[in-house]
């Protein structure tokens, strides 16, 4: 890995002698402008747009424009004094739970190892941090610009993520289109609910892939070998939605059914190792069924069929939540005794 900043954790009177490396890497396919006709490269040229002449990279000095035309300069050691002290020492400013902190905030993740003889007092704050379970706020200046940073425990290793600070983030007010508060309807809230249960599973990072990198590369191939590319039309798409109808087909995709147990020991039993795992698709299924009896001011004893089956559900014509209709035993024997 590439060393991206050299310096110093400083920790009450204590400083740790780190190295800091970017955790991440951008994959992205990274593109070359080309002009249309000839298929050359385009270069960017710095040029003065009072001398209309070009510039070259020292003759160039850095300026803010307070009005519109007219800046103040400054010149690189002006600015360099500005961030001595920063650049050169991580300052952990307090310490908190990481739970208090908005993932809004979070921008980038760098991993700290320790530098020459600092191994101790690395080690020191690391496992200290791992029995708090709390994360360091500080502050650190990367490249000339300063930012806030939460330092954190990534198995045996110390990590910084730079955060925002609170006047970067815009304030939701400022966001157009949000809808009012509104009330919803039940049954589909209903439905909502027991579809994110049944799309809930623990966060594995692996079984997520960039499927657009991964098409844009095999396309990059294809053109290297000559192969010409297709274009598939656009589909048209209506913003007409069906909610219940949408719901109840997104239920339907991700349901599978129950295996049918041999015997009715094997139901009994299956249905004691249920209760004992606390199984939650059965408990918001039994709560999305309960709240549609209340909502159409039915009998609460309705719910059962619901709440105890095992089968897929589904969401009838009257828009109530039901187990789906399976083939009755013996319906296929009895239609072949008729044609015979």
């Amino acid at each position: 890995m590439h060393t991206v900043w050299k310096g110093a954790i400083s920790f009450g009177l204590v400083h740790v002698p780190i190295k800091m490396f970017s955790a991440t890497e951008d994959k992205d396919i990274s593109m070359r402008m080309l002009h249309k006709a000839c298929g050359g490269p385009i270069s960017y040229v710095k040029q003065c747009q009072n001398c209309n002449v070009d510039v070259n990279y020292e003759d160039i000095v850095k300026g803010y424009e307070y009005e519109k035309g007219r800046f103040v300069r400054f010149e690189k050691e002006e600015l360099e004094q500005l961030t001595t002290d920063a650049t050169k020492t991580i300052q952990i400013l307090d310490f908190v739970d990481l739970e208090e902190i908005d993932p809004i905030y979070f921008q980038k993740t760098y991993y700290l190892s320790p530098d020459q003889a600092g191994g101790n007092a690395y080690n020191l704050l690391l496992e200290a941090m791992k029995q708090s379970g709390r994360i360091g706020i500080a502050k650190i200046s990367i490249r000339s610009k300063s930012s806030l940073a939460a330092i954190r425990v990534i198995d045996n290793c110390l990590a910084m993520e730079t955060i925002f600070y609170p006047d970067e983030i815009r304030p939701i007010s400022q966001v157009p289109g949000l809808p009012d508060a509104v009330s919803v309807n039940e049954k589909e809230l209903s439905m909502a609910s027991l579809l994110i249960e049944q799309l809930s599973s623990p966060f594995e990072p692996d079984k997520y892939t960039d499927d657009y990198r991964s098409q844009l590369m095999e396309m990059i191939q294809a053109k290297i070998a000559g192969e010409e590319i297709h274009v598939a039309p656009e589909q048209q798409r209506t913003n007409v939605v069906d909610l219940m109808a949408a719901l109840q087909a997104s239920l339907e995709a991700v349901s599978v059914p129950a295996a049918e147990p041999s015997a009715a020991s094997d139901k009994s039993a299956a249905k004691d190792k249920k209760r004992a795992k606390g199984d939650k698709k059965a408990e918001v299924a039994e709560e999305a069924a309960e709240s549609l009896v209340h909502a159409e001011g039915g009998k609460p004893g309705r719910r059962k069929a619901v709440a105890d089956t095992e089968e897929p559900l589904t969401i009838n014509a009257a828009g109530d939540i039901e187990p789906t209709a399976k083939p009755r035993k013996g319906g296929k024997k009895k239609a072949k005794e008729t044609v015979s």
